[in-house]
């Protein structure tokens, strides 16, 4: 059940519209789904605002699909992280109009669109190669409703490289900076704006970047003040951490009658922007 549904079945019988015994019962209804392989929290949505996020590496895509099909069915939009071909396949298969983001490795499927933040949120990433954890963020925040602008390959290593993005992250509400080898980008970026930073290292790197460690080490040990660090290779947990830090993401607020409306909260992003700043 979603905050939406419950708020129109509670709208509904102060009406008088909606029997009680219907109303108790779509409360009563079962809130896990028990597939045998995995129990599916249909009421993630009415607790937290979004509904359960699949994690597909190390499930089958028959498992995958199953999953979603329970999800899209309780809160009409799913999306699937860490997928490879195979479930993208076996998902569109079933779901044709679902977006598989394959930079991202991750499917996107809306029926219902998310409620729009206002905000922007600049994903920025070091190299190239850092494009897969920076993209799992940023389709992600899309996802739970945000408008993102993408820098990519703009690390230390040609900082120069950095310069036309730097309007656009003094305009960021909140900034996540993706970086591996010896992770420094987030250090810089805090510098140089007052935006939070939210700061993903990866575990791409030579030597003795020991997987992501070194990065991780880096940003625990930034010199800028107040950055934000998720673990290695978790662009999802980064857009996850801004939306509950700014309120992206909030079951919704159903006003006990006779109370003014609430004050609408929308520090986030609302619109799709992709491409350079």
């Amino acid at each position: 059940m979603s905050p939406t549904e419950a708020a129109r079945l509670l709208d509904a019988f102060q009406r008088g519209e909606t029997p009680r015994d219907e109303v108790l019962r779509a409360f009563q209804a079962a809130p896990v789904s028990e597939l045998g392989f995995a129990a599916v929290d249909l009421h993630r949505e009415l607790r937290k605002g979004v509904p359960e996020v699949i994690f597909g590496a190390g499930k089958t895509p028959a498992q995958v699909v199953e999953i979603a099909a329970k999800i899209v069915a309780a809160s009409g939009r799913v999306l699937v992280t860490r997928v490879g071909p195979e479930h993208a396949r076996a998902f569109r298969k079933r779901f044709p109009h679902a977006i598989h983001h394959a930079d991202a490795r991750c499917l996107v499927l809306e029926k219902t669109p998310p409620a729009a933040h206002a905000g922007l949120i600049a994903v920025v990433c070091a190299g190239t190669s850092d494009v897969p954890v920076a993209e799992e963020a940023a389709v992600t925040a899309e996802f739970l409703g945000n408008r993102v602008v993408r820098g990519f390959d703009v690390g230390v290593a040609g900082l120069h490289r950095l310069v036309p993005y730097l309007d656009a992250l003094r305009r960021a509400t909140v900034a996540i900076v993706v970086a591996g080898m010896e992770g420094a980008l987030p250090s810089v970026i805090a510098g140089l704006t007052a935006a939070p930073v939210v700061a993903v290292p990866t575990s791409v790197g030579y030597g003795a970047s020991l997987a992501g460690v070194t990065a991780l080490l880096a940003m625990l040990s930034a010199c800028a003040p107040g950055i934000t660090v998720v673990g290695i290779d978790n662009g999802y947990g980064a857009a996850c951490a801004v939306a509950r830090l700014f309120g992206g993401v909030r079951p919704a607020a159903v006003p006990a009658p006779g109370a003014p409306p609430a004050e609408e909260h929308t520090p986030l992003a609302s619109d799709y922007e992709r491409g350079s700043p």
